[in-house]
């Protein structure tokens, strides 16, 4: 019996889990300026703009705070990101995140 309550609980657990964290997020409503230089899928679209595709959830959440406040003092980078909240900055940070990263050229 008890093997399988396991077996029904994994049955149902797992494709959840399989799934979780891999769907697309939505456009961000404030991608288009950030686009203009890391381009609408993380990759930079301007010489010297970093590529964020693919770059940690948690890494872009915490830069794009300390842009906005200051604490990373980028002033083109304040200048983007304004008086933006923290459901935007987490928007944008999730849609990047998520981005498939640029593959490097072969040499």
């Amino acid at each position: 019996m008890r093997s399988v309550l396991i077996a029904a609980s994994l049955a149902v657990a797992l494709p959840a889990l399989a799934g979780a964290g891999t769907a697309m997020p939505s456009r961000p409503a404030r991608l288009g300026l950030c686009a203009a230089c890391h381009g609408e899928t993380g990759r930079a679209q301007i010489p010297g703009a970093p590529n964020l595709a693919g770059q940690s959830l948690d890494y872009l959440r915490i830069a794009l705070k300390h842009y906005r406040d200051g604490s990373r003092d980028v002033p083109l980078m304040r200048a983007a990101i304004g008086p933006v909240s923290d459901a935007e900055l987490d928007a944008l940070a999730r849609w990047y995140s998520v981005q498939s990263p640029a593959v490097p050229a072969s040499p």
